[in-house]
């Protein structure tokens, strides 16, 4: 069973053919409850995102600011197992036929064992993951997996990446860069800043990969700003918020995180 690389490769090719970024949203599963975490991703979906990413809840999420933490306490508080991120993105992706990625901290693979998630993610019809304390100098046994597999490995690089480190990460990565906008933690931000714009910049020069920037974009104007210049804009607190705003209400939240996307999805499309 081979997973959705090329899927994902395609889908990021069609929208740049399209002169514009992709929308990549990110949800964590099992929030706020594994059946309503799945519903969530198929709104998003619906709204108009290109790709889904799939947290996988950690107890101490070091890149994730409170938004998302509280998100992750509210699944892992609720019993959220391996085997329901995977569902999650099986479910999602045959409903909608578009790449599904995960995010999660190198920790629970290795204990659950490199193999065996790899497996069942390509199994799952997922598309990679997205592995952010995953130094790439310790990744070959995960990317073996992972190519064996057709799935995508996406680092993360920082404004703070030197250009030599640039060059490592995207000779060693597939599917896409996510480069973080700024140094910090996940969450809405008043300006992305000039900074995610000069690391685009600088990683498009150190490989062919496709860059796409996350951390602070959570409205439609800061879409449309990093559209500009990037080939994938990231979200992932605003809609984590929006669900959590609906106080369990969950036909609030699914209208809430779909208007969303959709918003988000006319600011990619918008000419800067």
């Amino acid at each position: 069973m081979t997973g959705n690389i090329q899927l994902l490769s395609d889908t990021l090719a069609k929208a740049k053919a399209e002169d514009r970024a992709a929308l990549i949203a990110y949800l964590p599963a099992g929030f706020p409850t594994v059946d309503g975490g799945i519903a969530a991703v198929k709104a998003v979906f619906d709204g108009g995102a290109d790709v889904v990413e799939v947290g996988l809840p950690h107890s101490d999420p070091v890149l994730d600011g409170p938004v998302i933490q509280t998100a992750d306490d509210i699944a892992l508080r609720g019993g959220v197992k391996i085997a329901d991120v995977m569902r999650t993105v099986r479910e999602a992706h045959e409903a909608t036929g578009k790449p599904v990625l995960v995010m999660t901290y190198w920790n629970p693979i290795d204990r659950y064992g490199v193999e065996r998630f790899t497996e069942e993610l390509a199994a799952a019809g997922g598309a990679g993951c997205i592995l952010p304390d995953l130094p790439v100098q310790e990744s070959a046994l995960w990317r073996e997996h992972a190519d064996k597999r057709g799935l995508a490995t996406v680092f993360v690089v920082a404004p703070s990446s030197k250009d030599e480190r640039l060059a490592t990460i995207t000779a060693a990565g597939s599917g896409f860069v996510y480069a973080a906008s700024l140094m910090g933690v996940t969450g809405t931000r008043e300006s992305v800043g000039e900074q995610a714009a000069d690391l685009v910049r600088r990683t498009r020069a150190a490989g062919g990969l496709p860059v796409c920037v996350g951390l602070g974009v959570s409205n439609a104007e800061q879409a449309k700003e990093v559209a500009g210049f990037a080939d994938g804009v990231i979200v992932g607190s605003a809609f984590v918020k929006r669900i959590l705003d609906a106080d369990g209400d969950e036909s609030a939240a699914l209208g809430a995180v779909r208007e969303l996307a959709a918003e988000l999805a006319e600011g990619v499309r918008r000419t800067p």
